[in-house]
């Protein structure tokens, strides 16, 4: 069941981005801000429950082969690479966004929101192309 939690996060963690986003583009920072704490809250809950699936689960192989298997270990190795550059991008931008550093805070999201929708898009992605070879 975690891993389909972990999909539902991430895609929830894709919508309030995308919230965001669409909200200060509208000038409206209390509606951009509130959907911004709603990515860190599901993102911090997918951090859990991320963890504790691994530590308590193997790693399930990809059963696929030929040019789907060349597209889901792009995605995959894509996502988890900017999955770790994301995290102080992510930070840098709520901090400075939180101190109403505005300058700061656009040069950050600049990097980190493109970073952020791309890491949690692809996080569902992988978990469609891999959840048909779960053995669990």
């Amino acid at each position: 069941m975690l891993p389909l939690l972990n999909a539902t996060l991430n895609t929830f963690t894709f919508i309030f981005l995308m919230g965001a986003l669409l909200a200060i583009l509208k000038r409206n920072i209390t509606v951009h801000r509130r959907f911004i704490y709603a990515a860190f809250t599901t993102t911090a809950v997918f951090l859990l429950s991320y963890v504790t699936f691994h530590f308590m689960a193997e790693s399930t192989p990809y059963g696929g082969g030929g040019i789907m298997a060349g597209i889901y270990y792009f995605i995959l190795i894509s996502h988890i690479i900017l999955a770790a550059v994301i995290v102080p991008f992510a930070l840098m931008s709520f901090f400075t966004g939180y101190k109403d550093l505005r300058s700061r805070h656009r040069k950050w999201v600049r990097w980190a929101m493109p970073m952020w929708l791309y890491v949690s898009f692809t996080g569902v992605v992988v978990y469609v192309m891999i959840s048909p070879y779960y053995s669990f």
